[in-house]
């Protein structure tokens, strides 16, 4: 079943396969906002896809990887929208670096490891690899929580392949650099139990404080979501996300968030797909996304896709979204507006 248009990195045969390997992703994209902003500039809690009315590069990226039964290492660099937008906050040349990271295997008999450096994410089931994702844009669950962390893990896979689980210590919320002021561990979890091939349970965590410790504020979030192959041609994914955050530095009060999304993906053909969305995100206390508004973000979503394979490794798709806020949170030609609708394409080659 043909659920992910996934990058494949190419390999000769086993006897004569090098462990080094390169491989690479480039999407193209244009989205036209109905809300006409004039910076060209979507939405400020849209991550990818986030310019209006232009043509250009959500993310290209070249990685080489290396890998022999003890030893596991990937470095790529990355360059795109998605980069200028969701790295903003690191410095200098830190904002194109996509993976960074390099793994020990620490047991004869199991496969336990030990990573550390620049990771993707441990959280969610979207990525930014937009052709490894049902829809074509992130959820906004997805593009508000974490897509890479810095940090070191220990992780587990069971011998027939079911079980998964990692533990975590990391630099932040989805930080390379931390926060100045900033000495508090921050850790995390993820348990992923597959009881047959059509069933994935994913159960993921975050703990740890994303300012500086003088202003300490505890962030304690969970990510869990189920994906199943109801048949051979369609396939559900269901996800929650919840996070609650201290008021102030020791507290005892908290401000909560939450998101839940539901994605159905048909597969018509061998070539064709479409999938479908529906998504809820509260924020009334702003932990996550500001607004300045009476109720906080409090924001209903739905979108549909198509996509077509045009070739081997290579994907076209278009998508429609609307997005509809209790408060006017969005812009319609400059003036407030609670509801953001836009069409877009792209087009991506993985290699």
């Amino acid at each position: 079943m043909m659920f992910g248009f996934c990058q494949v990195a190419y390999s000769q045969d086993e006897e004569t396969a090098s462990p080094l390997t390169i491989s690479g992703y480039l999407e193209a994209y244009y989205i036209y906002d109905f809300g006409n902003p004039q910076d060209h500039i979507r939405p400020d809690f849209v991550y990818s896809f986030n310019r209006h009315n232009e043509v250009n590069l959500n993310l290209g990226y070249i990685q080489a990887s290396y890998r022999t039964e003890q030893i596991r290492a990937n470095l790529a660099l990355m360059a795109g929208t998605y980069a200028n937008a969701n790295l903003a906050a690191e410095p200098g040349a830190l904002k194109n670096i996509y993976e960074a990271s390099i793994g020990v295997k620490i047991s004869k008999n199991h496969d336990l490891w030990i990573d550390a450096g620049i990771l993707p994410s441990h959280i969610g089931f979207e990525s930014a690899v937009g052709a490894a994702c049902w829809n074509m844009t992130r959820s906004i669950l997805a593009d508000n929580s974490p897509y890479f962390e810095t940090g070191a893990k220990v992780s587990y896979t069971s011998a027939n392949q079911r079980w998964f689980v990692s533990g975590l210590i990391l630099n932040g919320w989805q930080r390379i650099q931390r926060v100045d002021g900033n000495n508090t561990p921050a850790f995390g979890h993820q348990l992923t139990f597959r009881p047959t091939k059509k069933i994935t349970l994913n159960s993921s965590s975050f703990v740890g404080n994303d300012k500086p410790d003088s202003v300490r504020q505890m962030r304690y979030f969970h990510n869990f979501y189920g994906q199943i192959e109801l048949t051979e041609r369609l396939g559900l994914t269901a996800g929650f996300d919840i996070g609650a955050q201290q008021q102030s530095k020791g507290s005892k009060s908290y401000d909560v968030w939450y998101s839940p999304v539901l994605i159905a993906s048909y597969q018509v053909s061998d070539k064709l797909r479409i999938a479908a969305r529906t998504e809820y995100y509260a924020d009334p206390a702003e932990v996550i996304i500001s607004t300045g508004t009476p109720h906080g973000f409090k924001t209903v979503g739905y979108s549909v896709n198509a996509d077509l394979a045009v070739a081997e490794h290579v994907l076209w798709r278009i998508e429609a979204r609307s997005l509809k806020s209790k408060d006017q949170v969005f812009e319609d030609d400059g003036e407030p507006s609670q509801v953001n609708t836009f069409v877009g394409t792209s087009l991506s080659v993985s290699f």
